[in-house]
């Protein structure tokens, strides 16, 4: 989803960083063969996690949805040299591409893939974490925060994806919308929780930076 006028869109993304070879073979192999393509971050935002990691350096990244890696591989760039990443996905599927990129990137021994109910097995890690990406089931969005916050570092990142989803958060509320109600609960939480600041930024369907205090 864009919201800026095409040209301008275009001029911004041509006077970024492009996106590494290995993200570009795997958003291509992505397309190809795996259903729901456009849940991958994408080259822009893509650099834009690339970016605040490489500004953070974080040592523990916890990552909620992983899809074929795109967004991890991205996160990774910035990890410090002792860090790694934790990234949970409910499909195991998608696992063998996963593998193949992380292999292929350099940074397969900093990645540790946990498959299943994310709500439940972060209840399980001890790790506390300077940077975590939620980008997963939107109806659990609320649920993930509350299971999260108590385990970042003071200072860490929250960074949450999809959090103007199409547009439909300044449009009427459909009653069946379930989505779209947790998600505008989720974005008054994350303006109004006390331990934390947060700024919207509209990229792509939008993407909130909240600090921890």
């Amino acid at each position: 989803m864009h919201f800026l006028p095409e040209k301008i869109d275009n001029y911004v993304v041509e006077h970024s960083q492009q996106e590494p070879k290995i993200l570009q073979e795997l958003s291509k192999e992505t397309w190809q063969k795996v259903l729901n393509p456009r849940m991958l971050s994408g080259a822009f935002q893509g650099r834009v996690l690339s970016m605040i990691a490489k500004l953070i350096q974080p040592k523990n990244i916890l990552e909620i949805g992983t899809y074929t890696g795109y967004s991890a591989l991205c996160l990774a760039e910035g990890l410090h040299p002792d860090g790694k990443i934790i990234t949970i996905d409910k499909n195991e599927e998608l696992e063998i591409l996963q593998n193949k990129y992380f292999e292929k990137s350099g940074y397969r021994n900093k990645i540790e893939q946990l498959v299943g109910d994310a709500t439940k097995i972060i209840t399980k890690i001890d790790d506390k974490f300077d940077l975590v990406f939620i980008d997963a089931d939107k109806s659990n969005y609320v649920n993930y925060f509350h299971l999260i916050i108590d385990k970042m570092n003071h200072g860490g990142i929250i960074l949450s994806d999809n959090v103007l989803w199409s547009g439909k958060v300044v449009e009427e509320l459909d009653p069946k919308d379930t989505d779209t109600k947790v998600l505008l609960e989720y974005n008054k939480l994350l303006n109004t929780d006390y331990r934390i600041e947060t700024i919207l930024l509209p990229i792509r369907d939008g993407l909130t930076l909240s600090r921890v205090k």
